[in-house]
């Protein structure tokens, strides 16, 4: 008989731990679901969008700044602001925030 409960309350630890696992694998799906696939998703536009510049491209900074693109290189943009053509800045690639394109 002692045998017979101690197997009842092995069961029971059992489903306990079972249900507290499936618990705990749903929360790590929402999680996923919820903060890191819209992130990388994100990352993926963003990372299309800076490999589609094109030189007369209008940029806005993260700064906050418009700009016509005038030169590209592999991490770089020189970036041409206000209607004064000597203002050129070279920055990052990655200060551009926003690409409206030339053509449209």
């Amino acid at each position: 008989m002692l045998f017979l409960s101690t197997d009842a309350s092995m069961a029971s630890a059992w489903g306990g731990l079972g249900s507290m696992v499936i618990v705990y694998g749903l929360f790590f799906v929402a999680i996923w679901f919820f903060i890191f696939r819209p992130q990388s998703k994100e990352r993926k536009r963003i990372a299309g969008m800076l490999a589609n510049l094109e030189v007369g491209d209008c940029v806005l900074t993260t700064s906050g700044f418009y700009g016509i693109i005038i030169d590209i290189t592999d991490d770089t943009v020189i970036v041409e602001f206000g209607n004064n053509k000597n203002c050129r800045i070279p920055m990052d690639k990655s200060a551009i925030s926003k690409v409206e394109k030339a053509n449209e």
